[in-house]
């Protein structure tokens, strides 16, 4: 059983893997599987790869932004002499956001390898690349004006819209498709894919029951929780119920004595402590916004119920109303709210009468 921190609840996680490797070399965590760790030019400055021994080279999970900085550490582990010097057999990503997929296209075509995906994940990164250099759409002007955004903010929408593209090295023209419940043979040990949404449209974990191990990208992370967003190109999303069910599903699918290999923060132990703290979390923080919504509100006035810091540039400002709507859209799906928009082009959200709990003590967001 996972001890609890007594003063925040929050589960006591065992941390069993020391320090991270510096970006180009590698650490151990289990018989032939290595922990690599790569920069990033953001507040996160880190994600964490992995390397599974399979045949005479190594199958490599995610891959890092694509960067000169990256690209130096990834000669370093396949050059002579490095951690990887036998070569990638194949590239599996987690996920197509481009700290995951980023130097896909340059590890698949350098070594002649496979790039194993989702079918989702896959295609949904091809349209996010496709939009690099193109102007920002009516559509998203218009969703974020709904959210209340002012028209400086919407400029800057404008100005940094298609940069997806520009972190993300030439997408492979063809992958292997990986499915939920699949099970692959890596080396000498079989792993199964376990899919989950809501962080993304088909996010992709991978669990080696031999090895007690779970490669589990941003769906299970130890000390922060995965942005859960709702975006331009599917407003009316739910993804905040796929979220929780995910979680729900891994909890029920993966045994609680896996080491968990995340794509941020350190490997640990307690996966179904944290799986439990995430859920709750996130219901705690839907009954505060149950009692914001007693009057009309717009997107960017639940920012106080949802988040405990302030949102004070615009890149937080993008990250909390796209959260903040994945959680007024799920009470909208549950009908315990509605929604209407004014005639100045912004929407208001108001809770429904007998969905708001009755007891008055508010809580504070952590």
């Amino acid at each position: 059983m996972t001890d609890k921190n007594t003063r925040t609840g929050k589960p006591v996680l065992d941390y069993p893997c020391g320090e991270a490797p510096a970006p180009g070399q590698a650490r151990e965590v289990a018989p032939g599987v290595l922990w690599l760790r790569m920069p990033l030019p953001f507040s996160l400055s880190h994600i964490n790869l992995w390397a599974v021994r399979d045949g005479t080279g190594w199958a490599v999970f995610d891959t890092g932004i694509s960067s000169d900085k990256t690209s130096e550490a990834w000669r370093d582990l396949v050059g002579a002499g490095g951690p990887l010097a036998d070569g990638v057999t194949r590239v599996f990503v987690t996920h197509m956001h481009p700290d995951h997929v980023g130097m896909s296209g340059w590890l698949t075509r350098r070594f002649d390898a496979r790039l194993w995906m989702t079918r989702l994940e896959y295609l949904n990164c091809r349209v996010l690349v496709g939009d690099t250099g193109r102007e920002a759409p009516p559509d998203g002007v218009r969703f974020y004006r709904e959210a209340g955004w002012g028209e400086d903010s919407i400029e800057h929408y404008r100005t940094r819209f298609g940069n997806f593209g520009k972190t993300t090295y030439a997408l492979p023209e063809s992958y292997r498709r990986i499915r939920d419940g699949e099970r692959i043979r890596i080396g000498d040990h079989d792993w199964q894919v376990v899919v989950g949404t809501g962080h993304s449209p088909e996010h992709a974990c991978f669990w080696s029951p031999d090895l007690k191990l779970l490669i589990s990208g941003d769906q299970v992370l130890p000390k922060i929780s995965s942005n859960v967003s709702v975006f331009p190109t599917e407003p009316d999303a739910n993804p905040l119920h796929g979220w929780l069910t995910s979680l729900e599903r891994i909890a029920r699918t993966v045994p609680d004595d896996v080491l968990v290999l995340p794509a941020h923060n350190e490997p640990f132990r307690g996966m179904h402590a944290r799986l439990a703290h995430l859920v709750r979390g996130h219901e705690t923080s839907l009954t505060r916004l149950r009692r914001t919504l007693r009057e009309p509100k717009r997107v960017i006035d639940v920012f106080g119920a949802l988040f405990a810091r302030p949102i004070d540039d615009r890149h937080l400002l993008s990250l909390a109303t796209g959260e903040s709507l994945a959680h007024l859209n799920y009470l909208v799906h549950r009908g315990e709210a509605t929604t209407r928009v004014d005639n100045d082009g912004v929407r208001w959200y108001e809770g429904v009468p007998g969905a708001v709990p009755e007891d008055p003590q508010e809580e504070t967001p952590v």
